[in-house]
């Protein structure tokens, strides 16, 4: 895989944090979590692939043990505010002079710097702060986030990832690690670069769910159908919404011109009425196979059965249920992501120090001390 022989420390958090480690861990990294001493809670989500450390980090036998890790590991991810770390005397200034080529990605709301840096938020404080949240949402109605995927898994997990994999290829040049910012509010403000360019021709001049790709035209919004399911158009070119037009069954000159604005509240009105007259199947029926863009509403428990999901293999099957398969698709290194269950706290305490050169003895008296915590899962027979 891409990324074998490259070793990750991720400090356990929520969210942003896991998924940038389940993507490193999918394409071969070997990723170990640093789970906080005593933590019962499920972090299980999103820690495919992983393997799990139990240390009190609030003492400094704690600290010292992930110092001792540092020095041979490539990455270290952190979630936390900026100087949580340095006050555990883990800071990037300390880890790196041990080790030049540690990779230090600090992975936060608001980033390392700022006067929101060091105060709590979540995805809709970060989307609010970048400006998008005031773009998302229908006409007279308040902005609305589209779940939390935009800001924590978008601008933020998503970002670090790229941000590690970046500073992997330059220390191929230089030798050397680096300090990665990235933060939620800056991450989805460059995720939203094309609206920012797209102000300049005009695209987002009326209020917000009155424009082109916002919901306000009536060739690029969804439609309920007769048995309460939904379609998804998307005809913006002039030879795609001709084809939208006949499949609904519609004349061209009973109707205004595509970009007549003013008529779109009619239009939707009236596509809204043609498409209520049938189910989801017998849309999908007529317009499948067509250039009309125009695609059924897949709910979770539809979408890993559709024919083209099926025939690409993009969902598959563990322990926990069905997922997305990773991506992108590499031709010769592709993602094999792990089949196994994700790990309890602590489950792969002694394993992984052992690895890092501890020895039985200094394991057993960590253990003694609390600084550590193995869990290993019994078998019930």
């Amino acid at each position: 895989m891409a990324l074998r022989g490259i070793s990750v420390l991720e400090l356990a958090g929520l969210g942003p944090g896991p998924y940038c480690g389940m993507v490193l861990a999918d394409f071969g990294a070997h990723v170990v979590r640093v789970d906080r001493l005593g933590d019962r809670r499920d972090l299980g989500v999103l820690a495919r692939g992983k393997r799990s450390l139990a240390v009190d980090l609030k003492q400094p036998q704690g600290a010292a043990v992930l110092r001792r890790l540092c020095a041979r590991t490539d990455v270290v991810l952190e979630p936390f505010r900026p100087g949580v770390m340095e006050k555990l005397q883990l800071g990037p200034e300390i880890l790196q002079k041990e080790n030049p080529k540690l990779i230090y990605a600090r992975l936060s709301g608001f980033g390392q710097s700022g006067r929101f840096s060091r105060v709590a938020g979540h995805d809709i404080n970060y989307l609010a702060l970048s400006g998008v949240l005031s773009k998302i949402g229908r006409n007279g109605e308040n902005p609305f986030p589209p779940l939390n995927l935009l800001a924590d898994f978008g601008g933020g997990g998503l970002m670090c990832t790229l941000g590690i994999l970046m500073a992997l290829f330059e220390r191929t040049r230089s030798g050397k690690g680096q300090v990665i910012d990235a933060n939620m509010v800056e991450g989805t403000a460059y995720l939203s670069s094309f609206l920012w360019k797209t102000q300049q021709i005009g695209l987002w001049d009326q209020p917000r769910g009155q424009n082109l790709l916002d919901g306000g035209a009536p060739f690029y919004t969804t439609y309920r159908t007769a048995d309460g399911g939904f379609m998804a158009v998307g005809a913006l070119e002039p030879q795609f919404y001709k084809l939208l037009i006949e499949g609904l069954g519609l004349r061209h000159d009973e109707l205004p011109p595509q970009m007549s604005v003013s008529d779109w509240p009619e239009m939707k009105k009236r596509f809204a009425d043609v498409f209520a007259r049938k189910t989801k199947a017998e849309w999908c029926q007529i317009f499948d196979g067509t250039d009309a863009c125009v695609t059924p509403v897949l709910t979770f428990e539809e979408v890993a059965h559709h024919d083209h999901n099926k025939e690409r293999g993009s969902f598959i099957t563990d322990e926990q249920g069905v997922s997305p398969r990773p991506v992108p698709l590499l031709s010769d290194t592709p993602a094999i992501p792990s089949s196994k269950r994700d790990p309890f706290v602590g489950e792969h305490t002694e394993e992984i120090l052992r690895e890092f050169g501890f020895s039985q003895v200094e394991i057993d008296q960590l253990a003694s001390d609390k600084v550590i915590k193995s869990h290993k899962p019994r078998a019930y027979l």
